[in-house]
């Protein structure tokens, strides 16, 4: 779907931006901007969206996402019924490439500076001792003043940079274009259909009527905007969630087959093994490293 340009208020004495936020839940709209975002999800779960993945977020995930990376976080369904003791934390900050000033990115000393940021338009997730670096520098950026917040930023740019502990989240780089608002609220009304309804049969005729097109139209309208077929689409947001529940390990994966929307486990396997390279066994074992026999 086309991202909703979204204006990140930079402070004119700050050179990034960083907030910590405790939210009942994530609802975010699907957006981009030409700041970096580097994104530590403290509490919660739910599906993000980065480009044209889509996958299951978890507390202590560290992502970095690109300038002008479409990019999206929404909690799943039960961080919609106004519990008061269920809500979510996240620290997140902004930078713009050459915050620091342009003539940095020309020095040689600074030569991976540039390919970090290259990098990062694929969205990288951080792992590892990088990771625990990271998250205990953008604490303390926090509460720092000054040329300590400088700091700070050099001292996570250089660890982002340095580091092979990542992972890619796309493989893929699409054009994305700045969309008008009825546009955003249309397909937006699509994807938050299709959360709430992913678990029983959703038909091409019913998501149509949603945007107000006819079947046709609104398959090559949505392959136009989103890269992919709204079959695909809703797929992996059943796969998301399944490897959500296969990582709870609550579930057989027959039972997880069915309470995700799909209709025959031999179908969910051959999805399961498209989108994630692994069967949900191997996934789960992942999690559950003493599970011997297969649910």
């Amino acid at each position: 779907m086309k991202p909703h340009y979204l204006k990140i208020d930079l402070k004119p004495q700050n050179c990034f931006n960083v907030r910590h936020d405790i939210l009942s839940s994530f609802r975010g709209i699907w957006h981009y901007h030409p700041e970096l975002e580097l994104h530590y999800v403290i509490r919660g779960e739910g599906v993000r969206f980065i480009g044209d993945n889509i996958r299951n977020f978890l507390p202590g995930e560290l992502v970095l996402v690109g300038g002008n990376l479409p990019h999206s976080w929404r909690s799943k369904d039960e961080y919609f019924n106004n519990n008061p003791n269920l809500n979510v934390e996240v620290i997140v900050m902004h930078f713009l490439p050459d915050c620091l000033g342009a003539e940095l990115l020309q020095l040689p000393e600074a030569y991976l500076l540039p390919k970090l940021f290259e990098k990062a338009k694929n969205g990288l997730m951080i792992e590892g001792v990088a990771k625990v670096r990271v998250i205990e520098l953008m604490q303390k950026a926090l509460t720092a003043e000054n040329f300590d917040r400088i700091i700070i930023l050099v001292s996570i740019l250089k660890i982002l940079a340095e580091t092979d502990e990542y992972a890619n989240i796309t493989l893929s780089r699409n054009e994305y274009y700045q969309s008008n608002e009825s546009e955003t609220l249309r397909l937006n009304k699509v994807c938050s259909h299709t959360l709430a309804n992913y678990r029983r049969d959703i038909s091409l005729e019913e998501v149509a009527s949603i945007c107000h097109l006819s079947t046709t139209s609104f398959c090559r309208y949505f392959k136009l905007m989103m890269n992919k077929t709204y079959t695909d689409f809703l797929t992996e947001i059943r796969i998301s969630h399944a490897c959500r529940l296969l990582i709870e390990n609550k579930r057989s994966t027959i039972m997880i087959c069915y309470e995700c929307g799909f209709n025959n486990i031999s179908n969910f396997y051959r999805h399961f093994k498209k989108i994630t390279k692994t069967t949900p066994f191997e996934y789960k074992q992942q999690y559950n490293p003493g599970q011997q026999m297969p649910a």
